[in-house]
């Protein structure tokens, strides 16, 4: 399937930002000559998240982000190594906290954002036009990388405590309801 396929999969209508998000995300993906490059920051690139649910459902996987400094979903740069767009979130999430997650040769779309990233050394500003991937965790295990700071396991009830986005929050609510419908 292709990316601008994947990306239309996403159709939640109470979810404004994420809808615009999409749509910014699908002209990238028209207008752009490098939409994945990393080098690409007029508009930006396309990058993968993946909010990864605990094994029982209830907490979601953060890491402390070494150079923004905050707490995040881990997610990162599409390589060229990544057959299928769901594969780069995957990779990310392994890369950033070793975690094992279950099987799913195509992990569920479960949000779009599109958010700014700082200038640093040669970076200019730019934007992350951000596809965010549901996964399911094996175990609680993890460990850190190079790339942050921490890991944790995070409930609902500490979202403000990790200063969590609305998107992040809406995507998780998304997941819990696809969940308990199954």
């Amino acid at each position: 399937m292709s990316v601008a396929a994947v990306a239309r999969t996403f159709s939640d209508l109470t979810d404004g930002e994420a809808l615009k998000s999409r749509d910014l995300v699908l002209m990238l993906l028209e207008c752009s000559p490098a939409p994945f490059s990393r080098d690409h920051f007029t508009p930006g690139h396309i990058t993968c998240t993946g909010l990864v649910l605990a094994p029982h459902g209830e907490r979601v996987l953060l890491v402390h982000h070494r150079r923004l400094d905050r707490w995040l979903l881990p997610g990162g740069h599409v390589e060229r190594e990544d057959a299928q767009i769901g594969d780069a979130a995957r990779r990310e999430v392994i890369e950033e906290t070793g975690v094992a997650l279950l099987p799913n040769p195509a992990p569920p779309l479960c949000g779009v954002d599109v958010h700014g990233i700082p200038a640093k050394g040669r970076e200019p500003y730019h934007l992350h036009h951000d596809l965010l991937f549901h996964f399911r965790a094996e175990s609680e295990e993890f460990r850190v990388s190079s790339e942050s700071h921490a890991v944790t396991w995070c409930a609902p009830a500490e979202f403000d405590r990790y200063g969590l986005p609305g998107n992040v929050r809406r995507s998780y609510v998304r997941v819990r309801e696809l969940s308990s419908s199954k």
